[in-house]
């Protein structure tokens, strides 16, 4: 659980309070379509929807789908091995109930349980061997966390007044616990107003189709939800040479847009990092932004080789450890703890 890579330690005067580097790039550099399957390698693909079928005062109900898939070294059409679904009804980001597809009526357990590390512990105690195994489901399940927090943006594309509309709790979120939370929100950021509120003028910027065209397979269906809505997605692409297990990764948050386009990113991040075949350790990480709201986001990625020698498997409760609060970004973190999934997609590689 405390296994920190060695550079972790090294770095932990850094990571508190070394100033951090200027960045000049636009704050927009929107990825296209995912690339094309590699021969010989497995594929995770996740979405997590979310809608309000009564408008932005009611319910918030969260469609997920996530799906593995082996391409064996000929190429050609991918082999399923496994998938979830799960259908979640919220109010704002306590969960009313969850069901999923294969069934869990453990799931029932988590009802009244609101969204964040309760959530997530919570989920732990309901179904812990989704965790230790890696499972689609839970990729999708602890999701809920972040996915929840972010969806109501989506409204921002489709209204004026979307802020003055949230209730107490929500503007609670929106306001109180910004300041500190993330790198982006660091104390003295230009992300913050007064009072440590979040700059309502967030960046968003249009993205192509997740799909490639050339390689219609290489996501599991995605559904048009219509009007307003917002998606989390997914990807961790897997394959091995000689000693060295290959990652490259790709995060999106996004919503609809009212003139029916394509749809529009908040956050983007891709990833690439190399693991110990034999040990599972990781040997080396690096994250690209794509979308970001705030140029401060974009200084994220720079303690991510901090969890360089953390096996993988231990990386979901040592990001947290690591890249806590103003070391890190929440949606980078979430990324990076998904790769404690690698060694389950390593098992079904050709």
């Amino acid at each position: 659980m405390n296994d920190v890579g060695p550079k972790a330690a090294a770095q932990g005067l850094a990571l508190s309070g070394a100033p951090l580097p200027l960045f000049d790039a636009p704050v927009s550099q929107p990825w296209g379509p995912s690339p094309l399957r590699r021969p010989g390698s497995v594929r995770r693909t996740m979405t997590l929807d979310a809608t309000w079928p009564d408008g932005q005062d009611g319910d918030v109900l969260f469609t997920g789908d996530a799906r593995d898939i082996v391409t064996g070294w000929q190429g050609g059409p991918p082999a399923i091995v496994a998938t979830a679904h799960i259908d979640v009804v919220a109010e704002h980001r306590v969960m009313l109930s969850v069901a999923s597809t294969p069934p869990r009526p453990e799931l029932a357990r988590l009802s009244g349980a609101r969204a964040g590390g309760y959530l997530r512990a919570e989920i732990d105690k309901a179904l812990p061997g989704e965790k230790r195994d890696g499972t689609p489901l839970y990729l999708l399940l602890d999701d809920l966390a972040g996915a929840s927090l972010v969806g109501g943006w989506a409204w921002s594309r489709w209204t004026q007044d979307w802020l003055s509309r949230l209730s107490v709790q929500e503007r609670a979120d929106h306001a109180v616990r910004m300041e500190g939370i993330c790198i982006g929100f660091r104390p003295g950021s230009d992300a913050l107003s007064v009072g440590g509120r979040a700059v309502p003028d967030q960046n968003a910027s249009r993205v192509a189709p997740l799909v490639n065209p050339h390689d219609p397979e290489g996501w599991h269906p995605l559904i048009d939800r219509g009007g307003v809505n917002f998606r989390r997605a997914r990807r961790i692409d897997v394959w091995r040479e000689k000693d060295v297990i290959h990652i490259e990764s790709g995060f999106q948050d996004s919503a609809s847009a009212p003139d029916g386009g394509d749809r529009i990113a908040i956050h983007e991040y891709r990833l690439v990092a190399t693991a110990d075949a034999a040990t599972h350790r990781l040997r080396s990480v690096a994250a690209t932004p794509g979308t970001l709201p705030y140029k401060e986001c974009r200084a994220a990625p720079v303690n991510a080789d901090a969890l360089v020698g953390v096996p993988l498997a231990h990386l979901r409760e040592q990001v947290l450890l690591t890249l806590r609060r103003t070391a890190g970004c929440t949606h980078l973190n979430d990324m990076l703890r998904a790769l404690a999934e690698v060694p389950t997609l390593e098992k079904h590689l050709p």
